[in-house]
């Protein structure tokens, strides 16, 4: 197993970045917060098929956290996650300082609308798009990567980093791949170890409720009851929901039957001190 390589300023990184492409070699980008797991190894498979070279980088944003969220005790766990990414063939690390991301006087933020302000994660993490943004429109300038990998599990802020990357015209590919999940149906996460023994045997249901609900909508059930009796069964089930919608799959606008469009179903609820967010095409 090759050792990696890791860059900690943009510098390095931009030097080895622009050699590859004096080769004529494309470049891919996995942004991560690190505290890896098989979801974030799929990314940079997904990404090898697009690109010779894959740089994966590894900063907890403290941008994308309000005060009261989970910036400090955000797992990290950098040597354990390096030696993963080596025994995939992973080319780069870009594990950069705050103070190399956010110098002393850096004052500038990426606006959002579209599907950054639709009432999903926005409604109750207001700031965290604005933060998301910032810093991947930094990733993207400062590695100058051809393509960058996202999973749909966060399926709004994938939404919001494609329009961003299209909108300023920052000449990146953002590739989806589909959210890889547990044996039993629960979305992979990092936060997922947070959960005790009881709500990890519980925190599958989310998912199932959400697949019965698909079911109904596609059945050409009517969208409104269909969705009420499912949050329901999620509240029932001892989660404390944020959000259970039918969303439009592209720009996350309000639908009220298939008609409207191709539909995505968006959760967030919490159950203990986790919060788990996950979503399905209907």
């Amino acid at each position: 197993m090759a050792a990696i390589t890791i860059f900690e300023t943009v510098a390095s990184m931009r030097q080895a970045v622009d050699a590859w492409h004096a080769a004529g070699e494309k470049v891919a980008l996995v942004p991560t917060m690190g505290a890896l797991h098989e979801g974030h190894i799929a990314l940079v498979t997904e990404a090898q098929h697009h690109a010779k070279r894959v740089i994966v980088s590894i900063f907890v944003n403290p941008t994308q956290f309000a005060p009261h969220e989970d910036f400090k005790k955000y797992p990290r766990t950098f040597d354990d996650d390096c030696a993963k990414l080596a025994a995939v063939g992973t080319d780069a690390v870009f594990f950069p300082s705050v103070e190399e991301m956010y110098p002393a006087g850096f004052a500038t933020r990426v606006l959002l609308l579209g599907p950054a302000a639709v009432g999903l994660e926005d409604r109750f993490r207001p700031t965290h798009f604005e933060g998301v943004a910032t810093v991947c429109c930094k990733l993207f300038t400062q590695s100058r990567a051809d393509y960058a990998v996202f999973g749909e599990k966060d399926y709004q802020q994938l939404k919001v980093v494609t329009r961003m990357a299209a909108d300023l015209d920052l000449g990146i590919k953002v590739v989806p791949l589909a959210t890889l999940r547990e044996a039993d149906g629960l979305a992979m996460s990092s936060r997922n170890r947070y959960l005790s023994a009881e709500h990890r045997a519980l925190a599958p249901t989310l998912h199932h409720i959400m697949q019965g609900l698909a079911a109904r909508i596609r059945n050409r059930d009517e969208l409104y009851k269909a969705v009420a009796d499912a949050q329901n069964a999620i509240i029932t089930a001892g989660f404390e929901l944020d959000y259970l919608e039918a969303r439009h799959a592209e720009t996350l606008g309000q639908v009220t039957s298939l008609a409207d469009g191709p539909i995505r179903l968006l959760l967030a609820a919490r159950i203990g001190s986790t919060r788990l967010i996950d979503n399905i095409a209907v």
